[in-house]
Order: structure tokens, then C-alpha cells, then sequence
């Protein structure tokens, strides 16, 4: 239940070349405060319901709660969610011994390229890719919940 992640921008569409899969991704919040976010996500044909805690000060480990809900249930419950639906496209990465998950951004958040890795520790060794830009893992403008409300399009 414990997520270990690190965040980066995206220099280049490189990664396009390297993905293994790739799904749509449309999510609101249900409560979007930084002290704990919840979340409706609709992946492909699958629904989610997500609880996600604070992060700590580095901003890579927070409690993450998530159980597979019927899709009609999500999609009943993203009517019900704040405004700022995001809407993405996920492709999986494999570089190494990870899984980089890409999110490229459509709708508001439009120009927008997020990579994230999840790990077991805060200190676990990774293989960077050239495609891989600044981290941002301590920048909440990054976190969903946080573009869901200040859409990148209007920074």
C-alpha cells in the first residue's frame, strides 16, 4: 500500500518507438486535497476508485489505496467528480529492470508529457533513458489532482 515513485518531464517522443502497450486513461477527483486525493479512473475498459495519502518531504512516497470497481460504477462516479477531468494516453516502457509509465496529455493538460517510475525503495538504483528531462517529483504542479484544477494549457 506504500507507492514509491519519481516523476520526470519528457524531452522527445523516443519512448513511442519502446512501448510495449498503451491504454487511455480519463480520471477525476472526488476530493482533490493534497492530504488525501480520491480518485475515479476509467483505464481502458477497467474501472478504479484510488486513495492516495500526502506525500512525504521528497515527495516519492505516499500511501496509495486502489480496488478494481464495475466500469459502469466509474463512469456513474466520474459524473459526480470534480471539474477537471483528466484525460491521457499511458504507454509502458520497459528500460532495464523497470516499467516507465509515459502519460501524454490531451483536452487542458494538452503539451504535456509526464514519465513515472515506481520502485521499492527511495534509494533503488535506475536506468535513465536520453528521452528522460528534469525530475519533478517534488512538484505538485506535476500531480494529477493538482492539473485536474490549474490545467498545464493556462500556466
Amino acid at each position: 500500500m506504500i507507492e514509491i515513485e519519481r516523476k520526470f518531464l519528457v524531452n522527445n517522443e523516443v519512448f513511442l518507438t519502446q512501448a510495449t502497450s498503451h491504454n487511455r486513461i480519463v480520471q477525476g477527483y472526488l476530493n482533490s486535497n493534497p492530504e488525501r486525493t480520491v480518485r475515479i479512473r476509467i483505464k481502458g475498459e477497467k474501472g478504479f476508485i484510488t486513495i492516495k495519502g500526502k506525500s512525504n518531504d521528497t515527495g516519492t512516497t505516499r500511501l496509495e489505496w486502489e480496488k478494481e470497481i464495475p466500469l459502469n460504477e466509474a463512469e456513474q462516479l466520474l459524473a459526480l467528480c470534480e471539474t477537471g477531468v483528466i484525460d491521457k494516453i499511458r504507454y509502458e516502457v520497459p528500460v532495464g529492470n523497470h516499467f516507465y509509465e509515459v502519460d501524454v496529455f490531451s483536452g487542458n493538460n494538452y503539451g504535456l508529457i509526464i514519465a513515472e517510475i515506481e520502485l521499492q525503495s527511495e534509494n533503488e538504483w535506475f536506468e535513465k533513458p536520453d528521452w528522460l528531462g528534469e525530475e519533478v517529483t517534488k512538484d505538485r504542479r506535476y500531480y494529477n489532482s493538482y492539473l485536474s484544477n490549474n490545467p498545464f494549457t493556462a500556466w
